[in-house]
C-alpha cells in the first residue's frame, strides 16, 4: 500500500463487518471512521454471533436483507456468520473485490486464546483468506463504551500499517483496553498470548431441579507470558498482533518427514 510521497493514494474499497451484529454501535462507529478512507460497504451478521468461531452456513440458504439509514443504503444484514458475510461480501456485494477488510469494533477483548474462539478474528482471517489485508478490532467491554474514540484509534492504527512497505496481503489483531482512552495511549506490537484462562464453570440448578453451568469468564489476575497480548492489556496498552492461519507446526512437520511409517 506504500505510495509515492507526492502520489494521492485511491480511496479504498473497504468491506466492514462485525460478530455483534449490523446494529451494534462499534460497527456504526468504526463505519463512520474508515469513510474517511474510502467506500465502505457494511455485511454483517443481523443477529449477535459472539463466539460462533469460523463456523459457515453451507446446510440451509442464506438470507440477507438490505439495511438502510434515511435513505442510504448501508449495507447487508446475513442471517450467518461473520465468515459467511465476508464471502458473500466479496463475491456478491462489494461494488469490486475489497482492498480491506476490517471485522469490528467488538464490544470485549479478543486477545490470548479468546483468538480461537472470535467471530470478529475469524471474519478477519477469512478475509485473508481471499488475499486481503484484514484487520480484527476490538474494545474492552463497557457499559458505557467510548465506540467513537476508538474507532478513531483503529482507522489510525490501520491507516498506518497500511503504508508501511509489506510484501503481500497480512491479517491483524487490534485490542483497545478501556484504560487507553482515558489517558495517553500507546501501542505495543506483541505476540498472542497461549496461556489458559476462561475455565471455570458455575453450578446451578434451574425451577425444575435440573442441573445447568454458566462458563464465567475469567482471565489470569497476572499473566504468565510478560511480553504477550493479555499482560500488555492489563497495564492499558493497546495491541496490535500479526496473525497467521496456516496451522501447520512446521518445525515438527520437518522432523516427521524423516520418520519411517507403514501401514502394514
Amino acid at each position: 500500500m506504500a505510495t509515492d510521497p507526492g502520489q494521492v493514494p485511491a480511496p479504498l474499497e473497504i468491506l466492514l463487518t462485525n460478530d455483534d451484529g449490523v446494529y451494534a454501535p462499534g460497527l456504526a462507529a468504526l463505519e463512520h471512521e474508515l469513510r474517511a478512507l474510502g467506500n465502505v460497504t457494511v455485511v454483517a451478521p443481523a443477529t449477535e454471533q459472539s463466539g460462533v468461531g469460523h463456523s459457515i452456513t453451507f446446510l440451509s440458504p442464506l438470507i440477507c436483507k438490505e439495511v438502510y439509514r434515511a435513505n442510504r443504503r448501508r449495507g447487508w444484514a446475513v442471517e450467518g456468520s461473520p465468515a459467511d458475510c465476508v464471502k458473500i461480501g466479496v463475491f456478491q456485494f462489494c461494488p469490486r473485490r475489497p482492498d480491506l477488510v476490517v471485522s469490528g469494533i467488538n464490544g470485549g477483548l479478543n486477545a490470548g486464546i479468546n483468538v480461537l474462539y472470535s467471530g470478529t478474528v475469524a471474519a478477519a482471517i477469512e478475509g485473508a483468506f481471499f488475499g486481503i489485508n484484514s484487520f480484527a478490532v476490538s474494545q474492552e467491554f463497557d457499559e458505557q463504551a467510548d465506540h467513537e474514540s476508538a474507532a478513531r484509534m483503529a482507522r489510525r492504527v490501520i491507516q498506518q500499517v497500511l503504508q508501511q512497505e509489506s510484501s503481500g496481503p497480512r491479517l491483524y489483531n487490534l485490542n483497545i483496553p478501556t484504560a487507553a482512552l482515558q489517558g495517553a495511549a500507546e501501542l505495543r506490537v506483541v505476540p498472542m498470548s497461549v496461556e489458559r484462562y476462561g475455565e471455570q464453570f458455575i453450578e446451578r440448578r434451574d425451577p425444575r431441579g435440573r442441573t445447568y453451568y454458566w462458563a464465567a469468564p475469567l482471565k489470569p489476575d497476572q499473566p504468565s507470558q510478560p511480553n504477550a497480548d493479555l499482560a500488555a492489556l492489563t497495564q492499558g496498552y493497546v495491541t496490535l498482533t500479526p496473525l497467521q492461519y496456516n496451522m501447520t507446526d512446521q518445525a515438527t512437520l520437518r522432523t516427521m518427514t524423516q520418520w519411517r511409517m507403514e501401514l502394514t
